[in-house]
Order: C-alpha cells, then sequence, then structure tokens
C-alpha cells in the first residue's frame, strides 16, 4: 500500500512516517507546507497514493481565529485535492477529543472531520476519525506539542518549571499513537482513542528525578512500565546530543582499573561485550523503543548516529583511555566502528532481553538519506 502522511515532517506525522518504514515495510509520502500551498502539487502527490493519513493541523497561533480557520483551510484543500485525482482514497484523521469542546481548536477540528468525510465518501474511500488525547514522546516541540515536551527540556536544560494548576491529564505516547493510525487504514470507524491518567506533577517528578539519576552520572532510573519507559525515551531525546559522552569515576589499585558502566533502579535488562576488529564496524539500526548503551572499554571507537528522516549526523569519538560511553537514542540510526589501530573491546547494555521474535531492531544505514 502506498500511504501519504500529511503534517509528514511534524511531531506525529514524522513518528508516523517512522513506523510505517519499521513495521510495515512502507515508504511513506510526506507532504507538509510547501505541498498545500500549492494544489496542483498536492493533487500530483496524491495521485500516486492509495491512501491519507491526514495529520496536518495548527494547534496553536497568536489568533484564535487563525488556529480554527487554519485547521478548516487545510482539510478544503486536502478534500479539493481528493475530489481531483478522482480515484478511491482511504483516509485516515488524526483528530483530537478537543473536537467534542466549544473552543477555537475544537470546532476546527470538528469542522475538518466534517469535510474531509464527505471528501472521502464522494471519492469512494473508507474514512476512519480517531479522537486523540493529549501526546508525548521523542522531538516534539516545547512550548507547543505538549507539556511534557516544555517539561523534558526545561529538565534537561537546568531548570525546573513550576505548575500552576496541577491535574491529571491522558496521555498518549506518539508510537502508540501512530500505531493506531496505521491500523485504522481502510475502516470505516469512528471513536475517542483512551490513554493513562497522570498528574502534571508527577510527569514534572519524574524528569526531575531522572535527571538527578541520569544526567550526572547515567545512572538508568526505574523502567518497570510502559509509561516510565516513555517518559524517559521523551527526556533522552530532550537531552541529546548534550550531555554525551559520560566518563564514569575510576578507581584504581595494583590489579589495575574499576569502573561502573551500568547502574539502573528496577525493571529487567541485559549487558554483554564484543571485541570488534580494526575498520570493522556494528550497529546499522535503530530502535522504536529499546534502551541501549555502548561503552568503549579498550580501543577506539567512532560512534554516529542520524535521526530516522532526518540527513544530519552526530559523531563521537571514544577511547578506551578514558572510559566512557553514549546511549542510543530512539529512533536515531546507529552504528560504531574500530577507527584504531588495535582491537576494540565495547560493553552493550539494553533495558530489556532479547526476544528473536520481536526484537525492535531495524536495519538502515547512516548514510541512507532521509525521505526528502
Amino acid at each position: 500500500m502506498r500511504v501519504a502522511v500529511t503534517g509528514g515532517f511534524g511531531f506525529l506525522g514524522w513518528h508516523t512516517a517512522c513506523r510505517l518504514r519499521a513495521i510495515h515495510g512502507v515508504e511513506p509520502i510526506r507532504l507538509g507546507r510547501n505541498d498545500f500551498a500549492d494544489p496542483q502539487r498536492l493533487i500530483e502527490a496524491l495521485t500516486g497514493v492509495d491512501a491519507v493519513i491526514h495529520i496536518a493541523g495548527i494547534n496553536r497561533s497568536d489568533s484564535d481565529g487563525a488556529v480554527q480557520q487554519g485547521n478548516i483551510a487545510i482539510a478544503l484543500g486536502l478534500a479539493g485535492a481528493m475530489r481531483q485525482v478522482g480515484k478511491p482514497l482511504d483516509l485516515v484523521f488524526a483528530n483530537s477529543v478537543q473536537s467534542q469542546r466549544d473552543n477555537p481548536y475544537g470546532r476546527g477540528k470538528a469542522e475538518a472531520a466534517r469535510i474531509v468525510k464527505e471528501a472521502a465518501k464522494d471519492v469512494g474511500g473508507h474514512f476512519a476519525d480517531l479522537l486523540l488525547p493529549n501526546l508525548f514522546g521523542e522531538h516534539g516541540r516545547p512550548g507547543y506539542n505538549s507539556f511534557v515536551a516544555t517539561f523534558a527540556h526545561d529538565v534537561a536544560a537546568g531548570r525546573r518549571p513550576s505548575i500552576t494548576d496541577d491535574r491529571k491529564i491522558e496521555l498518549l505516547h506518539a508510537q502508540d499513537a501512530a500505531g493506531l493510525l496505521i491500523q485504522a487504514l481502510g475502516r470505516d470507524v469512528s471513536e475517542v482513542v483512551s490513554a493513562e491518567p497522570m498528574a502534571i506533577s508527577d510527569v514534572l517528578h519524574f524528569f526531575l528525578e531522572t535527571h538527578e539519576l541520569y544526567a550526572a552520572r547515567g545512572e538508568v532510573p526505574d523502567l518497570s512500565t510502559p509509561m516510565r519507559r516513555n517518559l524517559f525515551n521523551t527526556y533522552r531525546a530532550a537531552a541529546f546530543p548534550e550531555m554525551w559522552p559520560i566518563s564514569p569515576q575510576v578507581h584504581c589499585d595494583d590489579r589495575g582499573d574499576l569502573y561502573e558502566t551500568v547502574r539502573a533502579h528496577g525493571g529487567t535488562g541485559m549487558a554483554f561485550m564484543s571485541t570488534t576488529r580494526p575498520g570493522q564496524k556494528r550497529g546499522e539500526h535503530y530502535h522504536l523503543h529499546k534502551v541501549e548503551r555502548f561503552f568503549v572499554v579498550k580501543g577506539e571507537a567512532e560512534i554516529k548516529l542520524r535521526r530516522l528522516l532526518h540527513d544530519e549526523v552526530v559523531t563521537f569519538r571514544l577511547s578506551g583511555d578514558e572510559p566512557s560511553f553514549v546511549d542510543m537514542p530512539t529512533l536515531w540510526v546507529h552504528n560504531i566502528r574500530n577507527v584504531g589501530d588495535s582491537e576494540l573491546v565495547t560493553m552493550f547494555w539494553s533495558d530489556q532481553l532479547l526476544d528473536a521474535a520481536n526484537p525492535d531492531q531495524f536495519p538502515e544505514t547512516i548514510a541512507q538519506e532521509a525521505i526528502a
């Protein structure tokens, strides 16, 4: 199936595009502002697809009218292009629970749902309307996507946010939302997506606790629940790459050196060592959820990382002469190469035991360019 993702360069759009590639082997057509600014360009893009996951929208603006009318205008543009294409197109709309409320954003999303539903019916396609709760996850924009993104960036930068109205909010990780959107393709359904309620203060407390443990010495917090793991990965994305690498304290005596590689407060996990010959490399994959650490024990290593669907490469040089480690962010392709003249000894740790049936490991090379 050929799938277009509107808003494909935004927060949820990126997560959805990543999941389509990882789980379903689909290279999505990502549509952004430039595509909606040119009606003919949008029509040409939709001509080559079978389905559309419509995520594009306006969350915030200086004007309430801009929020409401902006979401309606985007829906009208998409609906017009679908009718011009003139073939059946299945449509999944990433709606919001706010569409059930009488506010500018909610009214805009509700009207957008009506517009694109009619377009899907007119061209003979299925229509799924998923009302999503508050979303969070890796690489959310602080001050825009959610308070979780704002808290993660503030705490990672050493700031302590304040809370004026503490209450429980239903939170859903972006990868879980992406999975539901993809699952709805080809279906006629309208439903409110449930999520886990969590107090705003509990989210902040988790980030502050994580920062104290993780930023200071790389100590992994309790990851015993999916929510804690997802919040941890959100924090790690906000802290990357500035906090790396970390060099632990080395204890020396006549017997040699002793240093701690991983300390975890909870959850399962596994650690292992490897040797790598000069010029050889390991990795060339990415993970959706797994927390993974590379610890260079001996030799000279170069670690490269590239955020999925992006081109920029982050490079770290680590040496066994100064033992240090880097944690691999989720949804970043990564590898490690022996760039020295002697054997490279590396210790690896992940927060989960290997499940051969579901390893959460997807092959891709650093050199592969992001999708335009």
